[in-house]
């Protein structure tokens, strides 16, 4: 048993398949690491991961637990239609708009394996910016050209917001949630949340920048298409795999119950 605020937390691990096990123990380490880079939001953003071998099924936070707090075995699995399968002996349930917005993915996207959602302060503002995420730093081009924006209609707790989201996303991997925040999905939990950290790190610069009250140093058309076009297969790798380990290996110096 894992004891996290006077809460007890039977392990799971023999009761459920080796894949998902690992989607399971690799989601608990984004959230980890989610509060760890700041970018959590208390208790009021998401990170899911869909279950392997069960493609209609994802994983998700209980409501009501801190991003510090999450472990392998805490994790509810939910159907992309809103049926909890598994809930730990706690007093938290599913959040409405969490579920809205990752099962409206999940169910339009069948190649997206995970999802990542955050509220920072950096991808707010920059959601509340009419220009949106601008091409000002060698990180911003990774994403520029590849964001698909949706407009804020209020938190996303009407199942129906589900069909609007999927329109706006598209084929696209990152999203401004406008008025709101930040969204990536990924073949994998570490590419959305490498994604994400990059996302991240693109708005924080251009908020600075923007701050300096100065002129901007925009680079050109050309130098921009150039090195967007640099983060396109085959020319870039796939993120998150080579990064992924290592981050492992820090939480398992330091915050190793993430695993249980």
């Amino acid at each position: 048993m894992t004891a996290i605020q006077g809460l007890q937390i039977a392990p799971i691990q023999g009761s459920v398949s080796e894949a998902e096990w690992k989607a399971r123990v690799d989601l608990a380490a984004c959230y980890r690491l989610c509060d760890r880079y700041g970018m959590s939001d208390m208790i009021y953003t998401h990170i899911t991961a869909r279950v392997p071998d069960a493609p209609g099924q994802f994983l998700i936070n209980p409501n009501g637990m801190l991003f510090s707090e999450i472990t392998a075995s805490s994790l509810l699995k939910v159907t992309v239609e809103g049926d909890i399968l598994y809930r730990p002996d706690t007093p938290y349930g599913l959040h409405p708009a969490g579920f809205t917005i990752h099962s409206g993915i999940y169910r339009a996207r069948p190649d997206a394996q995970a999802v990542m959602h955050t509220h920072t302060i950096a991808g707010m503002a920059v959601s509340s910016l009419k220009c949106g995420l601008l091409p000002l730093t060698q990180t911003a081009t990774r994403f520029y050209g590849r964001i698909a924006y949706h407009d804020f209609r209020g938190p996303e707790r009407d199942p129906a917001e589900r069909e609007s989201l999927a329109r706006s996303i598209g084929g696209r991997n990152f999203c401004i949630l406008r008025n709101h925040g930040l969204l990536t999905m990924g073949d994998s939990v570490p590419e959305a949340f490498i994604a994400m950290w990059g996302m991240e790190r693109a708005c924080q610069a251009q908020l600075q920048a923007m701050a300096c009250n100065t002129e901007l140093e925009m680079p050109s058309d050309e130098v921009v298409a150039k090195s967007c076009a640099m983060y396109d297969p085959p020319n870039s790798r796939r993120y998150g795999l080579l990064e992924w380990p290592g981050l492992l290996r820090q939480l398992d110096r330091t915050d190793p119950d993430f695993r249980s």
